[in-house]
């Protein structure tokens, strides 16, 4: 879990009759080949955030069904946690995310309904209020921090790709305005098609913290092939593999 691995590499070795485990075969495949693409692309994610918190948003972009699994692979391959309740739940954590733009939107003002969420919330609820829906983003940042004072931990920054996204020069502006009113320990929570390079530029401009959807959702498999190495003790494999067992130091007994 978490463990790096190379190409041609054997990274699972099942020994026991072929009747008892041959039917899972695609399953165990699909398993390895989808989760480890998506820790890779989460591992990605870390190295470039580095210390920084950053957490998987990516339940949105797949079936139900899948996301649980999904973002527990992100959290192996590195990511802080996750937003989706029930892979938080398996991992016996508390999942992480922010208040939705739908609740602004239906409320019609961004204090408001940070002031509810202050009250209503319980105190480890982390107060992290979205500044993009109506205003302009300095301007509703400051005000947020006005209205929750110290309650508040964090502002998002998730504008869209209809208004440019979120940029360094919008980070950074969003710092100096927030510095400038003594709010230093207010901190930026920023989101919308983040990849790596992205999370590294805004990391620079002032970004403390990261949710990161479609770049660890929409990971390629990494492929994996499972062949049989060996019968009743004797070396065997098909034409252009090599007969007998691999040694992998890496491999764990599990019984």
């Amino acid at each position: 879990e978490g463990e790096t691995f190379n190409p041609k590499e054997t990274i699972l070795r099942i020994v026991g009759p072929y009747e008892e485990f041959g039917i899972y075969e695609t399953a165990l495949l699909g398993i390895l080949a989808q989760s480890s693409g998506w820790a890779t692309a989460a591992r990605e994610c870390r190295e470039a955030a580095k210390d920084k918190m950053f957490i998987c948003f990516g339940a949105r972009h797949v079936h139900p069904a899948v996301a649980p699994v999904m973002e527990r692979a992100a959290i192996v391959g590195g990511a802080s946690n996750a937003s989706c309740i029930l892979a938080a739940k398996i991992l016996k954590r508390q999942p992480s995310g922010t208040i939705p733009h739908a609740a602004i939107l239906i409320a019609g003002d961004t204090v408001t309904v940070a002031k509810a969420y202050d009250e209503i919330m319980p105190p480890d609820s982390p107060r992290i209020i979205l500044v993009d829906t109506f205003k302009d983003e300095a301007e509703e940042a400051l005000n947020v921090a006005e209205a929750l004072k110290g309650a508040l931990e964090g502002i998002r920054l998730d504008t869209p790709s209809e208004r440019g996204g979120v940029t360094k020069e919008l980070v950074n502006e969003v710092r100096q305005r927030l510095n400038q009113k003594g709010y230093n320990n207010v901190k930026i929570f920023v989101s919308g098609g983040l990849t790596p390079d992205k999370i590294r530029e805004l990391s620079e401009a002032g970004a403390d913290a990261f949710g990161v959807g479609s770049y660890i959702s929409g990971a390629s498999p990494i492929d994996m092939t499972m062949d049989i190495k060996m019968v009743d003790g004797v070396p065997v494999a098909k034409r252009g593999r090599i007969p007998g067992l691999i040694d992998n130091p890496k491999l764990k007994r599990v019984k």
